[in-house]
């Protein structure tokens, strides 16, 4: 079967629902008080439960075979797998939130610890160039966007073969 990551994704998600609709299934079946209409079977659920998580291991892997081998550009010129993609938008991602906290900061903050005593007022002092953290941190934005947009453009493009 062809697919697309879009639809690879789409399918695992409803996948696993089914894997959970059958657990809770189970889980409120497994014991009941008798009533003729209702029945429960442990080697056909089991069964059931063990075609989907089939299914799923071979999605999952053919996924996982797309991502090592089909690449994107970025405008700078880097290219990168997918599988690159995912985990340099992670690390860029990482990087966003402690700039954030920087550019977020005041370059002269008054310390709170002589509040009320006799003594000198303390600051605390940023020590780097707020300009420069807020420019780093647009440019991570901007290319941490550039990757979603490519990423999402081959998941709904790029096909891949699925044997189920």
């Amino acid at each position: 079967m062809e697919m697309t990551s879009a639809y690879a994704n789409k399918l695992l998600r409803q996948l696993n629902e089914e894997k959970e609709f059958l657990l809770n299934q189970e889980e409120n079946s497994c014991t009941y008080v008798y009533a003729a209409d209702e029945e429960y079977s442990y080697p056909q659920t089991e069964a059931q439960l063990r075609a989907l998580d089939a299914k799923i291991v071979k999605i999952k892997h053919a996924v996982n075979c797309s991502n090592v081998s089909t690449s994107l550009t970025l405008s700078s010129g880097r290219v990168l797998t997918v599988d690159q993609a995912l985990v340099v938008m992670a690390q860029l991602s990482q990087r966003k939130q402690q700039l954030d906290i920087l550019r977020k900061r005041q370059p002269k903050a008054r310390n709170n610890d002589h509040y009320g005593r006799s003594g000198a007022t303390e600051y605390t002092c940023i020590n780097y160039d707020l300009a420069d953290v807020r420019k780093a941190y647009e440019a991570i934005s901007a290319e941490i966007m550039e990757i979603q947009m490519k990423l999402d453009q081959l998941n709904q493009t790029v096909t891949f073969d699925v044997e189920l």
